[in-house]
């Protein structure tokens, strides 16, 4: 998120601190940005197009993967409560295991997701790198990763049985292995790509026939089983698009 002047973004006014996180939540809106920490409201401006564009092809691969292998759950810019400072942080992506989804409220995760994505912005480095990082370790996110779009810069963090973060290797092909998401992978370089790589190849190179089961049903779903028969045998399917 990147700061600007409170006008720019909220039409009501911003309640002076101190505000509660129930009153936080009753202020805010779906077009609000902001972020609520230790009583105040930092508002923010919305986010930049390559930063949207990359949260989205994130979003994008994560999701299907996610749901077809009945992993857990994941949104892209949803708040997060946090207890240790205490703050209600907005991170571009969580993922929340499906141990833990009893976590996920209507608006909000009450409590650490298990995986968070941050992209960072100009304006943002001091508060992703410094003041979030320091609330997801303390407050349980397995692991954290850092894109800086700017420096063409991938940072990935896995937090220890000591409650720490170290460093996760990315390997000598580019690749970085995801320690809470199990088998997700993705190639680094694909971030700095404009354009950004093509989704559904990428979810084919992740996939196994799990992914391959997620996509016929969908497929069944819209089509129906004569349809996708016929097109496999090579008889003309009905009159829908593909």
């Amino acid at each position: 998120m990147t700061e600007t002047a409170l006008t720019d973004v909220a039409a009501a006014p911003v309640p002076a601190a101190p505000v509660s996180f129930d009153e936080f939540l009753a202020w805010s809106t779906e077009d609000t940005h902001a972020e609520w920490v230790e009583g105040a409201i930092q508002v923010s401006s919305p986010a930049r197009d390559e930063h949207q564009d990359l949260r989205d092809f994130l979003t994008g691969i994560m999701r299907p993967y996610v749901a077809a292998r009945q992993l857990g759950w994941v949104r892209g810019g949803f708040l997060m409560r946090l207890v240790s400072r205490p703050s209600g942080r907005e991170p571009d992506i969580v993922f929340v295991a499906q141990e833990h989804t009893a976590r996920i409220e209507e608006t909000y995760v009450d409590g650490a997701a298990d995986l968070v994505v941050e992209i960072v912005s100009p304006e943002s480095v001091e508060r992703d790198r410094g003041e979030k990082f320091v609330e997801y370790e303390t407050d349980g996110v397995r692991e954290y990763w850092l894109i800086d779009p700017l420096r063409q810069e991938a940072l990935f963090y896995v937090r220890s049985d000591a409650g720490l973060y170290h460093p996760a290797a990315i390997d000598a092909n580019g690749i970085y292995q995801s320690t809470v998401l199990p088998g997700f992978w993705i190639e680094v370089g694909w971030l700095w790509e404009r354009p950004l790589p093509a989704i559904e190849p990428i979810l084919i190179a992740l996939g196994d026939d799990a992914y391959a089961y997620y996509v016929l049903d969908q497929l069944r779903a819209r089509l129906g089983d004569a349809a996708i028969r016929a097109r496999l045998a090579g008889s003309s399917a009905p009159d829908k698009a593909w």
